[in-house]
């Protein structure tokens, strides 16, 4: 059991599937580039590799990497709002937590606080959380702790108190190095052996099953 009074939860691959927005993204950018031979498997790993602040030139010609990211991140963050969908049974899941527990929602997209509000709202989640914050509100995104710690003071519980969820490594990684608790699953795009390398103290399939292990 996690003994915890605050949850601290990822958006994309944790509460909604953002898989078509990344395909998407990376057809069109694919496009721009006039790139012709390309593995799709590559839609998937752009987006792992940017978390991870990892190069891209094995995968998109340097020559034309620039581009490519310019037209992927720009095309991505428009498309989200749309695209993405609500992971199974989030709702009921969001409600019996935020009863036990209080909520934030903390995002790698670099888009304004009311984006994000309004697809969780469109969802039905809004509600549930006391705070919402974007990498556009910190200093310095996942993996550091910093939008964590901050989020933790707004929901004024002791970041020791709190637990992580998300389903990338720079989800566990931030919330080791804020201090809290953490809890992958498995219901994003990172696979379970990547996710195992971090150790958190919970690896789930999605974030209903986190249900049994809150107080």
């Amino acid at each position: 059991m996690l003994k915890v009074r605050g949850i601290l939860v990822d958006l994309d691959g944790t509460l909604v599937d953002s898989r078509e927005a990344y395909y998407e993204a990376f057809k069109i950018a694919i496009k721009t580039i006039k790139a012709k031979n390309f593995d799709i498997r590559m839609a998937f790993e752009i987006p792992k590799r940017l978390e991870q602040n990892k190069p891209i030139n094995d995968l998109i010609p340097e020559k034309t990497a620039g581009k490519f990211l310019e037209t992927y991140l720009k095309t991505y963050y428009g498309l989200t709002e749309k695209k993405t969908k609500m992971l199974p049974n989030v709702q009921k899941t969001l409600e019996k937590l935020s009863a036990k527990t209080r909520l934030a929602l903390i995002t790698m997209r670099y888009v304004p606080k009311e984006n994000i509000i309004r697809e969780l709202e469109k969802f039905g989640l809004a509600k549930y959380f006391n705070c919402v914050t974007t990498a556009l509100d910190t200093s310095f995104p996942k993996p550091s702790p910093e939008a964590l710690i901050k989020s933790a003071e707004q929901i004024e519980v002791e970041i020791g108190e709190c637990a992580v969820v998300g389903d990338s490594v720079a989800d566990v990684k931030a919330g080791k190095n804020a201090g809290a608790k953490t809890v992958a699953v498995l219901s994003g795009i990172f696979t379970r052996e990547e996710l195992e390398k971090e150790k958190p103290d919970l690896i789930l399939n999605n974030i209903n099953e986190l249900l049994k292990f809150i107080g």
